[in-house]
């Protein structure tokens, strides 16, 4: 339903043992998608990984979430941080 999302997370489980992790995560599936939900892997290990059918390779969760509404300004005030991009605000 519309303020709803599903996220599509790695299982722990899999990422230890195998190195099979999810791209791209959590994955973000609109409530308004109406097709095939598939899933990124990445394989981190040296061995091969073959999903079979049925097998548990990531978790969904369905969240709740705050959709904005733009405001265009001619302006922007100042702020400390600035344009400063990654890494601008140190890492303490």
């Amino acid at each position: 339903p519309a303020g709803y999302e599903a996220q599509v997370r790695p299982r722990s489980g899999l990422a230890i043992k195998k190195g099979i992790t999810v791209l791209n995560s959590p994955g973000t599936i609109d409530a308004d998608y109406r097709g095939e939900v598939r899933v990124i892997l990445v394989n981190l290990s040296q061995e091969s990984f073959e999903v079979k059918d049925g097998e548990r390779i990531a978790q969904m969760i369905i969240a709740r979430h705050e959709q904005a509404e733009w405001e265009t300004v001619n302006a922007l005030e100042e702020s400390q941080r600035g344009a400063g991009g990654f890494g601008s605000t140190g890492i303490q």
